[in-house]
Order: C-alpha cells, then structure tokens, then sequence
C-alpha cells in the first residue's frame, strides 16, 4: 500500500494529462492555477483592513484560510498524495464552517439553539469535527460532498435575495450565481466529459474551475458582510467599493464600515 504521502496514492485524477511538463509536478495547469487564491486572498487581507479594526478581525481569519486552501490544492495537483487531497477537502471544509459559524443570520439558526451564536457555534464546530472524521472513510466522495453544501448556500441566498430591495446585494448575489455556475459547469465537464476534451487537446478546465472560483469568493465575502450588517448592525451602513477603481466595469468588490443616521 502506498504511503499517503507518495505521488498519486490518491484515487482522484483529473483530466489534465499527468507530468507532461514537469517530472516533478502532476498536473502542471491545475497546480498554478491555485496562484489566483493566493492573490485574491492578499488583496482582500488589505482592502479588508479598516474593516477589521472597526467590526471584526475575524475577517483577516476568513481571507487566511481561503490562501490555504489555494495552497493545499496547489500540493495536492502537483502530488496528486492523498495527503494532499485531504488537506485539500479538509481545509475548504473549515473555511466553509468558519463561514457560517461567523455570518449566518440569526434567523436561519435551529429552533432548538434560540437565537444564541455561542450554540450556533458549538453545533457548527460539533458537526465540522465529524465531517472532517467521516472524511477520512471514502475520501473519493470528499468533492461532491462538499459541493453539496453550495445548494444549502444557494436556497439561503435566494431567500435574501427575496427579501432585499438593496440593489447592490441583488446585483452581487446574481454576479456570485453566475460566476458559480459556469465555475461547477467547469468542474463537471471535466469529470464527466475528460475523453472529449482530451480528443480535443483541451484538458484544462479544472484550472478554470480555479480561477472561476476563487473569482467568486470576493463577491460571496462581500455578500455575507452587507448581509451581516443589515441583520447585527441596523446603526452602520457598509459602502460597497470595486478594486482597482469603482468606474471600472470590472473589479472586486469589498466593504467599507461607516457611521449611518439610519435607526432601527
């Protein structure tokens, strides 16, 4: 039995050809294409910054994990370990938890926890430790698994989406659905379809499906915090601003916290 830590002691493969351009990594286009999480991931760490200071630190926590997830894929492509497949899994599966531990409206909690954060906690770290357990039992069923969790995230985001007149947070919650889907159309066209696009010299887009989402993570962010200020902040109004500039067409958004003469 191969050791876990050994190049493609991992049962998952993906469509791009294995060492066609490096003796020493895997897959070369899946690997590198995990650059975009450490990129976006920095940039928010900054413009993210006076946000922090004036409502929570906890934000700079959520931007760390997203760049080791980036990380952990990179090893995992260039190793194809299963080591590396569950550092992989595993740390998407914590930044997911540590996501909804933190932004989660009140109002979306059990019954049975009253409205208590502390519990929402405890039941969400409860549950994470015996996920991150049962993960170790068939990790080839980790991904869809964790793919799953996006429809819970998608029925949440309709129902805010219902509720909102703010045409901003409607315009970030259509862009995030967007961005989400032609990133898992990515992702499945290369399970499902690899002999194609293998025919047509095309098997790369699993690196797509890299780029495409951690493209969506900006706006996904940015929708908790708007989301987060209208259900714990009623007294402050967020400012949403577009990275490099707010004219260009396209950019990343992020939050600004300021003082509101609004009332509750």
């Amino acid at each position: 039995m191969p050791s876990i830590f050994s190049y493609q002691s991992s049962e998952v493969d993906w469509c791009e050809d294995n060492f066609r351009h490096s003796e020493l990594v895997a897959e070369f286009y899946n690997t590198f294409s995990n650059v975009s999480f450490l990129i976006i991931g920095s940039i928010l760490l900054v413009l993210m910054h006076s946000y922090s200071k004036q409502r929570s630190r906890s934000i700079q926590g959520v931007c760390v994990l997203f760049m080791f997830v980036g990380l952990f894929s990179m090893y995992f492509h260039m190793t194809l370990s299963l080591l590396g497949q569950l550092l992989d899994e595993l740390s998407i599966l914590w930044l997911l938890a540590y996501n909804y531990g933190l932004w989660m409206p009140r109002c979306y909690f059990p019954a049975f926890l009253k409205g208590s954060r502390s519990h929402f906690y405890s039941l969400v770290l409860f549950i994470t430790v015996i996920s991150t357990f049962l993960s170790f039992v068939r990790p080839v069923a980790n991904a869809y698994a964790l793919n799953s969790i996006a429809l819970h995230i998608l029925y949440l985001l309709h129902q805010e989406y219902k509720k909102t007149s703010n045409k901003e947070l409607r315009h970030l919650i259509e862009m995030s659905v967007i961005l989400w889907v032609l990133a898992m159309t990515s992702w499945i066209s290369d399970r499902a379809l690899c002999g194609f696009w293998q025919r047509v010299n095309f098997s790369y887009l699993h690196s797509i499906w890299h780029v495409l989402i951690s493209a969506t993570f900006p706006y996904g962010m940015a929708i908790m915090l708007l989301i987060d200020a209208q259900y714990e902040m009623p007294g402050k109004t967020l400012k949403l601003r577009y990275w490099p500039r707010d004219t260009w067409p396209v950019g990343m958004p992020y939050v600004e916290l300021s003082d509101s003469d609004k009332s509750c």
